[in-house]
């Protein structure tokens, strides 16, 4: 057994400070034959819990703790900047509930600096139970020390010895080789001496190895922003920071053997456990004499009678018995598990939120599966109805905490939040930490630079790395031959990755979870640390497992977009179009809905947006609300992949006979035609043909999904037995059971799959029925996202829609509608922010509509509206409803904005009665608008509104190329982001709407372009040998073509589609080298005589333009069809732009299509 235990060290927690893997830690400590280890991260206990499970699993005894900063007056005055370190380590439960209450203070009462701090005073209140060490060279002891203050030193030492008691205060003497910290060591020694204190021997360990130490040390360049030289820097830091054996301890110490003892003696003092089996839910406020169950009991069973009562509203019929004995049992079983007051707090602000206008979703995850929870308005579908189970979402077999997940408007999430903490208490309610570490890539371009290497060049490393989920180093060194190679031929990039290696997977820096919340009975700080985020919301410093491990219940708290949007749109209905509109008195049976989704029309629609989706919908033909159900379900990597989907399709439309694995499961699978789409249906099969319970059916779906081989075959035998015993045949039963193995592996759940189609169909809806206002909602929705604000907008046009520019006399803040047209918000316009929306809305509700930009400037705040957002606001059209150009009003702002600030100073100085009547003001006279010498060419125009909106609006440099683009590859920019491969060669048409020049890891210019068309945005990326042939084709405007390869990188948090640039040609050029045929369509609405004039007038054109491609020409006079024309040889032309401008100028010429591929069709 180890002479020494370590009470001084830090792992990855101490984010960026220590290179400990807390796994690594452990299985040190076993074959160094340690019997216990201190864990004492800087400011935090994050990882206690995870240092306390694993350490206790291999025997080997914890001790909690952590390396406070101390302040060396008070805490709480941002006049005392002060700060030092102890080390604090808890002896028993009440030591470790005070180390969790002071981790709260120092991040409350101690964060007045923006770091958390104690001081004695707060120490004080909280000591018992605790052992203090003094620390190392940045304890406050060895700095008076050090400055050789020993009466000073002698007199702190008296007040933490006061604070803990004097047997719990150590001394703490460490040696890395640093000689200050060896100087303060001996002076240590002799304090201790003379005040009768005793020594502990600590290493102050921060990463296993010493020959970690070149590491470490770019662990803490990347920390603090700074470079490392490689090749000295270790020459200046020691390398002992490391976990020293007992042997080495005894070397450094051989004098003090005492130091050692004692690290024995406090490991022996320390005892502390954390875990429980009770949940400590928060309080529910009960009538007096009633238990949390008997209230549950009674709000359910009114709650159902309301339901039951809307049901029949809807000519539905509905089984009441059926509906009360399911209630019976759900609540039966809730009761059994203890769980009703999880349902009543859940049920208590998913009311708040209705009651007080906050959208809440109809049903997330396996919760929508209660009748209980319907009853109780948490979720909004019946389960019964779409046949949803109970045991799914709580299985009385699997005794475990229920989990509802809630979805909230995006928008108004913080104020359920909001209620909780208040209803509950600020110390009681608190978000759930996550942590971000350091991934492959990111690793990488970490260590480059820090060790002076240039952006580029970490990317040429980093890219060389697959873009698999999870990728490691270790793995994409064994995938990638190319980053072998880099790596035995440049030894800075070999020395890059094996740092890289060596700090992969540590902890970079702490965040938030998307939605988790933990409310408690009370202060979390009883049952575990808590921290602050950025905007100083409560956390906890555990993460989401770990909290319920140490008994505290997690609420889930969503923000869903989509409900932000059916919301909005909803508003817009109501206002413009039809008062009495609800989205909750829809049914699920519209047929104009059901032939949107069909057409695959539904860009926008949730869930269908895809391509791959609107695909599968034109082959689905869904006509009933569940099919839609399974499409969700359906449309995924797995049952894509099988061939399942496809049989769904066939079977649904007669093309393949609907087959039953056995007549008893008709019934279960009779809406999805025989297919076993849901996890659900596994395990109705178990009951049906074996006579599980659905909660012993849980269990087996549960293995089955998991691929529990073990589990499997004792499941097996069982199911054997029970279908034998129901008249299945051995065969037969081994058949199903293989079958529900097969299909559970792709099953989905049927719950969150009927919830989340409910939305779906709301959407869908809205998209058939009222397309203006849904597409203000997801304008509104996306307005910050370029890319689908263009995809929107081309959308709603194609549907007929006008989306009219923002306008400082109809305009909102938000998208809305003006009759069945949709107009910008002003939110939309770049550089006009929130408060100069509000000064343009206030003027305009006061006095009426804006006359003209005099009138303008003479009445809004023009400390909220200055030049620059004027200009934006003319930029974008926002003045063009008061009759004069853009380039006019323009040169005009400045003398505008003089004109209204006049007027405004001298209103408030009340001038204007001097020279008036009693109570007469006088008139704002507009200014006369001086025209600039040089006008706006329309190019000219577009660009500036692009700059003010991001995108072009009122036109496009693309218009009179559409049909042109779009018949040049069969690609758009939508098709490459929704169903393009990485790897996919494609041929694309648009224009670059951003330029962003870069420089390569050789220095070479190279640039990214967001290139757009009319369906939408997507990256390229023009390296420099394309980037030197091609960089005189690049204008913000000029229509080009790119012919390259998709490049798709992957994450768990993204997708991001680009394309890697091999040839950029404008359009021009293009048509020039590649058209075949030039097809015009023609029309005359008149007589003969006016149709051979047209002929003879375009028959000049493309005499003026001779060239190599043919023309072909087809002609539609009134009353008759359109006929082709036959052309001869002397009509073939270049397809020059200058030759397509003269047609275009030509009224009667409808349609200009060159291809590549002759004729158009």
């Amino acid at each position: 057994m180890s002479q020494f235990v370590h009470l001084h060290l830090h792992s990855q927690y101490s984010f960026l400070d220590s290179s400990i893997h807390i796994n690594e830690l452990v299985e040190r400590c076993v074959s160094m034959n340690m019997p216990a280890v201190a864990l004492t991260d800087h400011d935090s206990m994050l990882g206690a819990l995870d240092f306390f499970k694993k350490t206790t699993a291999a025997d080997i005894k914890p001790i909690l703790g952590y390396e406070p900063r101390i302040a060396k007056v008070d805490a709480s005055d941002e006049e005392d900047n002060s700060q030092s370190q102890i080390v604090l380590l808890a002896k028993n439960q009440t030591g470790y509930r005070n180390l969790c209450r002071l981790n709260h203070l120092a991040y409350s009462t101690g964060y007045a600096l923006g770091v958390p701090r104690l001081d004695t005073s707060i120490l004080s209140e909280h000591s018992d139970g605790l052992i203090m060490l003094t620390g190392n060279l940045a304890g406050d002891i060895p700095q008076l020390l050090l400055r050789d203050e020993y009466d000073a030193a002698r007199e702190q030492l008296k007040t933490y010895q006061d604070i803990f008691g004097a047997e719990n205060v150590f001394l703490e003497i460490t040696d890395q080789g640093i000689a200050e910290q060896r100087l303060v060591n001996g002076r240590i020694v002799e304090l201790a001496r003379k005040a009768d204190a005793p020594l502990v021997a600590t290493n102050d360990v921060h990463y296993l190895d010493p020959t970690h130490a070149r590491s470490h040390e770019v662990l803490m360049a990347i920390q603090l922003g700074r470079m490392v030289d490689w090749d000295d820097a270790n020459e200046k830091r020691p390398t002992g920071f490391h976990l020293a054996s007992a042997e080495e301890m005894a070397e450094k110490f051989s004098e003090l053997p005492e130091a050692l003892e004692n690290t024995l003696k406090i490991a022996e003092m320390c005892d502390v456990h954390i875990g429980t089996g009770t949940y400590y839910l928060p309080k529910y406020d009960c009538p007096e004499g009633k238990s949390l169950g008997e209230v549950l009991t009674e709000m359910a069973e009114a709650g159902l009678d309301a339901r039951i009562e809307e049901i029949t509203q809807q000519k539905q019929t509905v089984d009441n018995e059926e509906y009360a004995d399911r209630l019976k049992y759900e609540l039966e079983i809730i009761e059994s598990m203890e769980f009703p007051g999880y349902f009543l707090t859940v049920a208590d602000y998913v009311q708040w939120a209705r009651n007080n206008r906050v959208p809440v979703g109809p049903g997330r995850g396996s919760g929508a599966g209660s009748l209980v929870a319907y009853a109780l308005r948490i979720t909004d579908i019946d389960p019964i109805r779409y046949g949803l189970l109970f045991e799914r979402f709580l299985n009385p077999e699997r005794v475990s905490m229920p989990d509802f997940d809630v979805d909230f408007c995006q928008q108004k999430r913080q104020d359920v939040i909001e209620y909780a903490i208040e209803k509950y208490g600020s110390e009681n309610v608190a978000q759930i930490i996550t942590y971000g570490s350091m991934k492959a890539k990111a690793v990488v371009r970490d260590v480059a630079r820090a060790l002076g290497m240039t952006p580029q060049e970490g990317d040429r490393i980093a890219k060389l790395i697959p873009t698999d989920l999870g990728i490691t180093l270790e793995s994409a060194y064994d995938k990638e031959k190319r980053l072998r190679e880099l790596l035995e031929e440049d030894e800075r990039y070999k020395r890059l990755f094996d740092v890289a290696l060596e700090l992969e997977g540590l902890y970079r820096q702490a965040g938030i979870h998307a939605s988790a919340l933990v409310i408690s009975d009370a202060p979390l700080w009883h049952y575990m640390p808590t921290t602050r985020g950025n905007n100083g919301e409560l956390m906890t410093q555990y993460a989401m497992n770990e909290t319920e491990e140490v008994g505290l219940v997690k609420f889930d708290f969503l923000g869903l977009k989509t409900l932000t949007v059916l919301d909005h749109a909803e508003r817009l209905v109501q206002e413009h179009l039809k008062a009495d509109f609800r989205l909750d008195d829809l049914g699920l049976d519209d047929s104009i809905t059901y032939k949107l989704m069909s057409s695959g029309n539904t860009l926008g629609v949730f869930q269908l947006e895809s391509s791959g989706f609107q695909e599968l919908l034109r082959k689905l033909r869904p006509d009933c609300f569940e099919d839609v159900v399974a499409a969700v379900a359906l449309y995924r990597p797995g049952p894509l992949g099988s061939g399942m989907v496809d049989d769904f399709v066939k079977r649904k439309h007669g093309q393949t006979p609907v087959e039953y694995p056995h007549p008893d499961l008709e019934e279960s699978l009779r809406e999805t035609y025989g297919v076993i789409v849901y996890q659900e249906q596994v395990m109705q099969i178990a009951s049906i043909l074996a006579g599980f319970s659905l909660g012993q059916a849980d269990l087996l779906r549960r293995a089955m999904g998991k691929k529990k081989e073990k589990e499997m075959k004792r499941m097996r035998d069982i199911f054997l037995e029970g279908a034998t015993k129901n008249n299945v045949s051995s065969e037969k039963a081994n058949s199903i059971f293989d079958l529900m193995a097969y299909f559970a592996g792709y099953g989905f759940n049927k719950s969150h799959s009927a919830a989340y189609a409910v939305l779906t169909y709301q959407t869908g809806y809205l998209k058939a029925h009222y397309p203006a206002a849904f597409f203000a909602a997801m304008l509104t929705s996306e307005s910050n996202r370029t890319e689908k604000v263009v995809r929107y907008v081309y959308e709603a046009r194609r549907m007929g829609i006008d989306v009219l520019p923002p306008d400082v006399n109809e305009s909102a803040h938000d998208f809305t509608l003006v009759e069945r047209a949709i107009r910008f918000g002003l939110s939309a316009v770049k550089g006009v922010g929130d408060a100069a929306i509000e000064a343009i809305i206030h003027a305009r509700n006061e006095e009426g509509p804006f006359t003209s930009l005099t009138d303008f400037c003479g009445r809004v705040d023009l400390r909220c509206v200055n030049k620059r957002t004027i200009e934006a606001l003319v930029s974008c059209g926002a003045f063009d409803s008061m009759g004069l150009d853009r380039d006019i009003v323009l040169n005009n702002v400045s003398r505008a904005i003089e004109s209204g600030t006049r007027y405004q100073q001298d209103k408030a100085l009340g001038q204007f009665n001097l020279f008036g009547g009693e109570g007469e003001e006088q008139q704002l006279i507009d200014i006369e608008y001086a025209v600039p010498e040089e006008r706006f060419t329309q190019r000219q125009r577009l660009r500036l509104e692009k700059d003010a909106l991001g995108f072009y609006l009122t036109g496009h440099p693309l218009e009179g190329h559409a049909r042109e683009v779009k018949d040049l590859g069969g690609w758009t920019t939508a098709d490459i982001e929704d169903r393009a491969s990485d790897g996919d060669n494609i041929l694309v048409g648009g224009i670059a709407a951003e330029i962003r020049e870069r420089r390569s890891r050789n220095g070479d210019r190279m640039a990214i372009l967001q290139f757009e068309d009319l369906s939408g945005r997507v990256e390229v990326v023009v390296f420099p040998r394309t980037f030197a042939a091609c960089e005189t084709n690049l204008s913000d405007d000029l229509p080009i073509v790119v012919q390259g390869r998709v490049r798709i990188e992957e994450s768990e948090e993204s997708r991001i589609v680009s394309i890697i640039a091999d040839s950029i040609i404008t359009l021009a050029s293009f048509r020039l080298e590649k058209a075949k045929g030039v097809t015009l369509e023609l029309s005359s609405e008149t007589g003969e005589d006016q149709a051979t004039q047209l002929i003879s007038n375009v028959g000049t054109v493309l005499t003026k333009h001779p060239g190599p491609v043919p023309v072909y020409a087809s002609l539609r006079l009134e009353g008759s069809g359109r006929i082709a024309l036959k052309l001869d040889g002397k009509y073939q032309v270049s397809p020059t732009d200058e030759f397509l401008s003269e047609l275009r100028d030509i009224d009667e010429v409808t349609t200009i299509v060159t291809s590549a591929m002759g004729p158009a069709s």
